[in-house]
């Protein structure tokens, strides 16, 4: 069953996400040359604390497993879920994959965002920008009587049409009281399939796309997954709200 959220429920959805967006939006802008993925994760349990927030990732259980960082932060041939460390250093040219997820008054707001390190090379820049555009693309498809097929088809369209693969064990999903809701949404897929979207509707899409081959495994943490062939991924989201007049983003940074 997807939740069709109220209109005081998209109010409280609206706030989460906007602070999600400006925690993210702080962190990317302290990526930088020099400074620790673990300072970066520190800095984000202080912004989402600051805002009454919490993080909805620290503590996070799968299994046995509890996630032990404030934010995901993945660098280079990490794709997701990449925890904080004093030994991994932020150098001119990596790609920082930056996911924060918060919980503010019951509901979720989640984002991700990839940032260019200094400079890097036209493959990596070529990365980073046409993973954001899949995202964009598939946030277009997302309106009412379309079908969350045609979200994942247009991600995988572009993706692929720019020579780039999908990594496919990892997929976008519903939010709102819960960081995960239904429907699963893939970044791959055929046109018109899946359930319907309807207005009230409120999906994380996020693509997470490699520069080599799209399979992945897992590090020693036993959280933080890599590609195979160690070559760069990025990852981008956004949380947004199916509404009658087209797609709205919500998570974007507060002004």
């Amino acid at each position: 069953m997807i939740p069709i959220k109220g209109p005081g429920e998209i109010q409280k959805m609206r706030v989460a996400c906007e602070i999600a967006a400006t925690v993210l939006d702080e962190l990317c802008s302290a990526a930088k040359v020099g400074v620790t993925t673990y300072d970066l994760d520190q800095l984000a349990k202080k912004l989402i604390a600051d805002r009454g927030a919490r993080s909805a990732c620290h503590n996070y259980k799968v299994g046995n497993k509890v996630f032990p960082a404030y934010s995901c932060i993945s660098i280079n041939e990490e794709v997701v879920h990449g925890i904080g460390s004093m030994k991994r250093v932020l150098t001119e040219g990596d790609i920082a994959s930056l996911d924060v997820s918060i919980v503010f008054d019951g509901f979720v707001g989640d984002n991700a965002r990839s940032v260019i390190i200094g400079e890097a090379s036209p493959s990596i820049t070529k990365l980073v920008d046409e993973t954001q555009r899949a995202l964009l693309a598939g946030i277009e498809k997302a309106v009412p009587g379309n079908r969350i097929g045609d979200i994942s088809n247009a991600i995988q369209r572009h993706v692929e049409g720019n020579n780039f693969s999908i990594v496919r064990e990892f997929v976008g999903h519903g939010v709102g009281r819960s960081m995960h809701e239904e429907p699963q949404i893939p970044n791959f897929g055929s046109r018109g399939s899946g359930p319907k979207l309807k207005a009230g509707m409120t999906l994380a899409i996020e693509p997470m796309v490699n520069l080599g081959e799209p399979q992945i495994e897992y590090a020693a943490d036993g959280w933080t997954a890599v590609t195979c062939d160690r070559a760069p991924s990025a990852h981008f989201e956004h949380t947004i709200l199916v509404t009658e007049d087209g797609p709205e983003i919500l998570t974007l940074p507060k002004k």
